[in-house]
């Protein structure tokens, strides 16, 4: 095989290994970013909601859902930029960088939107709710997904 069509292989895998680490790495961390399961769970089915409380928090999550499919959205046109950059550059070039502060902008947007929510369904609890509500949020903040 000549030089220059094994340093044109090389580049090639090495562009689709970057793409599809970005787009595993996107994948991971927007799973991550979801409310955990126990805590939904918590809210729908422990927390003996009264009818009011159900109707404010489903208000709620109606507002977050559209924020979150929206920052959701934009992580993934952020990775799409990405791979057209590393493909385009075959390099760490300014495009790239640009794509990545884009991705991790929106990712950062994604986290507060979530925080916010879960501290906006907890002023909708009384204070036994929120004692078990805060309980089961910092379990799910440091517990150990491996």
């Amino acid at each position: 095989m000549s030089l220059a069509r094994s340093l044109v292989l090389t580049i090639v895998l090495s562009a689709l290994a970057a793409g599809a680490g970005a787009f595993g790495a996107a994948k991971y961390v927007t799973a991550r970013m979801h409310p955990a399961p126990p805590l939904h769970q918590l809210i729908h089915d422990k927390l003996d909601l009264t009818a009011e409380q159900k109707q404010r928090i489903s208000g709620l999550e109606q507002t977050y859902a559209v924020r979150r499919k929206a920052l959701e959205a934009e992580m993934r046109a952020a990775n799409a930029d990405l791979a057209r950059a590393i493909q385009q550059s075959h390099a760490y070039s300014p495009d790239v960088q640009r794509a990545i502060d884009r991705f991790h902008y929106a990712m950062g947007e994604l986290q507060k939107e979530s925080i916010l929510h879960v501290l906006a369904m907890r002023q909708v609890l009384t204070p036994t709710q929120a004692a078990v509500f805060d309980d089961t949020v910092s379990r799910a903040l440091t517990e150990d997904p491996s």
